[in-house]
């Protein structure tokens, strides 16, 4: 088939690479030239596992294509994607400006072929329907179209196996064509198939980071018991997480999620639901613990750091990606610089980004080594890799007080304690 993605964020770009290396004539359309000039020398502009290998594969066996001009990918493509942010208004609101704003631009070269419209955004229910109104509306008239959801479940830092292979492919149409072309598009990719209608389809996706974020604020509410009673949240989680109803998984107390989903996924579900006037106390609950895990950590911090010179380890929201959109790192920093804290940082990947939003105001070190000399604390904002069997006596020596703040539950409390670290992590009692 011949697809077109417009948009090349994480859910364009990474998806556009792996339908291309299925085999398929791949467009991505971007509005920016210096982007588009780099994502054809090979660059992905984001930092992904395997991502600047697979567009370099693709670029190569010239199945990639990326422009800015509509006209050649529209009028030549089986499917239309929709990628494009649907980033949060101050009041909470999904902002569809772009959404919009892209299907008015793909209408004047819509063919007498049937093209299949498919919003992959995150947008809320009925979106898609206004899609199709501004289609039906500004087409051409003997263009036929078909609009469809099919909402993205990948991952930052896993997003090109979470494609290939998916728990599920949800599509969501009132066409039997839209659904028998995307399904047949989708045949490579593993998981279930989900074929439903277009609200039920934009629910799931909202449905599922929802879910997702609630555990994670759930387990930062019971380590703000665990912190209270002296009981260890590792523990009480694992014990609970045992029960096959329940499990583990994402019930992992910290400083709070963060990225491009969760954040702006929960504030859209809950100004939605106050649109229909459905009660959200149960989301703004998930929103408040999720704020209150930094102010938790932030007052740990200030009452038992009695220096100004800080280091920081970890600046992404999560391993893996280079994204701090909403990451726990930028509240954080932001806190220490009103209180006049000096602050060296460390991310393999991140700090770049970090630096457009920070500038001269910290500094940037080359090394989790370097990031620690002369440090009066340590705070431990990601779980990267490298972190969890750095030598960590080296760090205690490099160290002017061997003072941490495990934001991610990185060690075990004994093990710090007998390194003769002072050592506070999240749900557990200090050391």
């Amino acid at each position: 088939m011949t697809i077109t993605f417009i948009g090349h964020g994480y859910v364009g770009l990474v998806t556009a690479c792996v339908f291309a290396d299925f085999g398929n004539q791949v467009y991505v359309i971007g509005h920016t030239p210096e982007k588009i000039q780099r994502l054809q020398k090979g660059d992905p502009l984001i930092y992904e596992p395997g991502l600047k290998e697979l567009l370099e594969k693709n670029l190569k066996a010239n199945r990639l294509h990326f422009t800015s001009e509509y006209q050649e990918a529209i009028s030549n493509s089986n499917i239309v994607f929709i990628a494009v942010g649907t980033p949060p208004k101050p009041n909470g609101e999904a902002d569809l400006s772009q959404v919009i704003t892209v299907a008015e631009k793909i209408t004047p070269y819509l063919k007498n072929k049937l093209t299949i419209i498919s919003c992959k955004s995150t947008v809320p229910v009925g979106t898609n329907k206004k899609i199709e109104k501004v289609l039906m509306q500004k087409k051409p008239k003997n263009a036929k179209i078909a609009v469809a959801s099919c909402p993205e479940f990948l991952r930052e830092g896993t997003a090109i196996n979470d494609t290939i292979n998916a728990d599920r492919v949800v599509i969501g149409s009132t066409s039997n064509e839209a659904i028998a072309m995307l399904s047949k598009l989708h045949e490579p990719v593993a998981g279930k198939r989900v074929i439903t209608d277009l609200a039920s389809a934009e629910l799931i996706k909202y449905t599922a980071n929802a879910m997702l974020a609630n555990k994670i604020s759930f387990a930062n509410l019971i380590s703000f018991y665990c912190e209270k009673t002296g009981a260890d949240v590792e523990n009480v989680l694992d014990a609970v997480g045992l029960d096959k109803r329940i499990g583990r998984i994402f019930m992992d107390p910290g400083v709070g999620y963060g990225g491009s989903c969760f954040p702006k996924d929960v504030k859209a579900l809950i100004n939605t639901g106050k649109h229909l006037q459905i009660d959200t106390s149960m989301l703004d609950a998930v929103e408040i613990i999720n704020a209150q895990t930094r102010t938790n950590f932030l007052n740990k911090f200030y009452i038992n750091v009695k220096g100004k010179n800080i280091a920081i380890w970890g600046l992404s929201f999560k391993p893996n990606t280079d994204d701090i959109r909403f990451a726990a790192s930028i509240d954080i920093i932001k806190a220490l610089l009103q209180k006049n804290y000096h602050i060296t940082v460390f991310d393999p990947v991140a700090m770049n980004n970090i630096k457009k939003i920070f500038q001269e105001k910290i500094t940037y070190s080359d090394s989790a080594y370097n990031a620690v000399k002369n440090a009066d604390a340590l705070l431990i904002l990601t779980e990267w890799n490298e972190f969890k069997q750095i030598d960590l006596r080296k760090v205690k020596d490099l160290m002017k007080t061997p003072l941490i703040f495990d934001g991610r539950n990185m060690y075990k409390p004994t093990t710090m304690k007998d390194l003769g670290f002072v050592y506070h992590s999240t749900g557990r009692q200090s050391v």
